[in-house]
């Protein structure tokens, strides 16, 4: 009788604890939001390129967790994603690039749906075994009550020499026969995010 309530009791235990919410706070619509960045070669070609794997969520405390996976590199030719993750990023060192920081939460959930205001946003970038800290203005569009889009106002530049990415560059350029290619690499987003109870 005694085992009989033992397991009863563990069961509605068990039954309390898989009902709960894994995840409450808002989490990225990857297939949605976008991150696109430009390279320049040979002075003065300028190229449209993206990486097609984000992942992010802010808690409930504000705090920010953004990855971008390095795999997904996408510049439109196989064999030179290839050789940016190979000689560029190293992907069997560095997987991902990431950016940790924190916002407002509250402010942003007492918006009415509609509303877009012009933000500050400040954090830190994680990017081949370097950080770096860094503060961007960013657009935040509220759609709904659970739903609302963040976007850059100006693009963010990252630059090679901050992040110990010179020496990869210079693999590249020297394969690819360019007579040079930027160290400075505008980037832009667009991130749709959206409020999950788990």
């Amino acid at each position: 009788m005694r085992r009989l309530l033992i397991l009863t009791v563990l069961v509605h235990c068990l039954s309390l604890l898989f009902s709960l919410p894994v995840f409450a706070g808002w989490q990225l619509n990857s297939s949605e939001s976008q991150l696109n960045f430009v390279t320049t070669k040979n002075s003065e070609v300028a190229e449209v390129h993206s990486f097609e794997n984000l992942t992010g969520d802010i808690n409930k405390q504000g705090q920010v967790s953004f990855k971008v996976s390095l795999a997904s590199v996408d510049t439109a030719i196989p064999i030179r994603d290839e050789r940016m993750q190979k000689y560029l990023f190293k992907l069997d060192t560095f997987a991902s690039a990431d950016f940790t920081g924190e916002v407002d939460i509250r402010f942003i959930e007492a918006l009415p749906a509609g509303q877009v205001k012009y933000l500050p946003l400040s954090g830190n970038i994680h990017l081949h075994g370097n950080k770096q800290a860094v503060t961007m203005k960013v657009q935040l569009i509220k759609l709904t009550k659970n739903r609302f889009v963040v976007n850059t106002v100006k693009p963010l530049i990252i630059n090679a020499n901050q992040y110990n990415l010179v020496a990869g560059v210079e693999k590249l350029r020297t394969i690819a026969g360019l007579s040079n290619i930027s160290n400075a690499v505008p980037v832009t987003f667009n991130l749709l995010f959206e409020y999950q109870t788990k």
